[in-house]
C-alpha cells in the first residue's frame, strides 16, 4: 500500500497552551484534524463557561486561514466546583469536565485533592450528558510511580464507574495492560484515549543511556508488556479506545533542565505516528475507526465530513521548530524518520 485515505480524524486529547504559542499548536493541529478536545490546565485554569468561551475565541483566532478546525472545550474540576458550573458549561456547548488528581500532571496544583466531594458533581454530569475525562493516577508519594495508574484504577476509577453508570468516561492517555484490561471490562460509557508515544516507546527510551527528555511524559512511560498492550488493543479494532495524542508543548530549554517538564509535542507529526504503528502492526485498515470513528461515536458527535490522504513517502522530523517568540522547541521523534506523509503537509 503506497497511498491511506481515511475520514477526516479528531484528536480528543491535546494541550494548545495560551498566548503567542497558539500560532505553532493550534496551526500543527488542523493541518490534518477537523476538532480537538482542549485541555483546561491553563493558568488560571479554565474553570468557567465563561473562561472556556475566552479560551476557545483565542483558538480560533489562531486557526490558519481556509482551515475548517474546531476546538472543543473543557472545565477543569476543582473542590470547588458546584452543579451550577457544570450546569451552564454544558449549555455553553461544552462537552466535558476534566479530573487531574492535584499535581498529577503539567498545571494542576489547582485540581482535586478529594475525590469523595465531587460525587454530586459526578450526578448532575451524568444528568446533563456531559463527559467526565480522567487523569488516571493517584499522586501519593508512597506509591511507585510505575503504579500510580492501576492503583487509581483500583481505590478511584472503579468506584466512580459503578456508581454512576450512566456517566461517560473517557480514561485519558492510559499506559498500562491494568488500563486496557479494566476498560474492556467495564460497560460501554467506558472507553479510553492512547497516544503516539504510549504506543511507539515504553521506559527503556526513557532511561537507558542516559535521561531523554523529550520522551518525557506524565503518565509515564512503562515496561515494554504495557506498551505490547496497548498496541494490541488498537490492532484488534476495539471501539472503546480512541486518538487522542496528549500533544504538550514545552520550550526546549524547558524541558531540557534540571527539572524537565512533562509532555510530548506529537502534533506536529501526529496523524504520520500514528499510521506508522499501525503498519508495523499490519493494521492499517483499522486506523481510521481509531482516528476518526470511535471517538465522535463515543463523544456522540457526527462523524466528520471529508477525507485526508498520507502516501508513503519517507521523511524526517525536523530536529527543533522556532516559536513565535524565537525560542526552540523539540517536536516529538525530532530528527527520526517516518514512512508515512500527510498529503500537502
Amino acid at each position: 500500500m503506497t497511498t491511506l485515505t481515511i475520514q477526516t480524524p479528531d484528536d480528543l486529547h491535546l494541550h494548545f497552551r495560551d498566548g503567542d504559542i497558539l500560532t505553532e499548536t493550534v496551526a500543527a493541529t488542523a493541518r490534518c484534524f477537523r476538532r480537538a478536545i482542549a485541555m483546561p490546565n491553563l493558568v488560571p485554569p479554565v474553570t468557567t463557561a465563561q473562561s472556556a468561551i475566552d479560551y476557545k475565541k483565542r483558538i480560533v483566532e489562531a486557526v490558519p486561514e481556509g482551515k475548517n478546525f474546531e476546538p472543543l472545550m473543557t472545565l477543569f474540576l476543582t473542590n470547588e466546583t458546584t452543579a451550577q458550573d457544570i450546569r451552564e458549561a454544558k449549555s455553553a456547548g461544552i462537552p466535558a469536565a476534566k479530573l487531574y488528581p492535584a499535581g498529577a500532571t503539567t498545571n494542576s496544583d489547582a485540581a482535586v485533592s478529594s475525590l469523595d466531594h465531587l460525587s454530586p458533581i459526578f450526578e448532575v454530569m451524568a444528568e446533563e450528558g456531559m463527559l467526565l475525562l480522567i487523569h488516571g493516577e493517584v499522586t501519593s508519594h508512597d506509591i511507585d510511580i510505575f503504579d500510580r495508574e492501576k492503583v487509581f484504577i483500583d481505590r478511584h476509577l472503579a468506584s466512580i464507574a459503578e456508581s454512576f453508570p450512566t456517566l461517560k468516561i473517557v480514561f485519558e492517555h492510559i499506559t498500562t495492560k491494568d488500563a486496557v484490561e479494566f476498560v474492556l471490562s467495564s460497560s460501554q460509557n467506558m472507553a479510553a484515549t492512547i497516544t503516539p508515544q504510549h504506543l511507539l516507546l515504553n521506559r527503556n527510551d526513557l532511561l537507558v543511556g542516559g535521561v531523554h527528555p523529550h520522551n518525557y511524559c506524565l503518565p509515564v512511560l512503562k515496561r515494554n508488556i504495557h506498551q505490547q498492550a496497548l498496541r494490541e488493543v488498537v490492532a484488534s479494532g476495539s471501539e472503546k479506545f480512541f486518538l487522542g495524542t496528549d500533544s504538550a508543548p514545552h520550550e526546549k530549554h524547558r524541558k531540557e533542565s534540571a527539572c524537565g517538564c512533562a509532555g510530548c509535542y506529537s502534533a506536529w507529526s501526529a496523524i504520520e505516528l500514528y499510521a506508522q504503528v499501525f503498519e508495523e502492526l499490519d493494521c492499517l485498515d483499522k486506523l481510521e475507526g481509531f482516528a476518526s470513528h470511535y471517538g465522535a461515536d463515543f463523544y456522540g458527535m457526527s462523524r466528520n465530513p471529508g477525507t485526508i490522504t498520507l502516501v508513503k513517502d519517507s521523511w524526517q522530523v525536523p530536529e527543533e521548530i522556532t516559536l513565535p517568540n524565537g525560542n526552540p522547541i523539540v517536536p516529538f521523534f525530532a530528527g527520526k524518520t517516518l514512512q508515512w506523509k500527510l498529503v500537502g503537509s
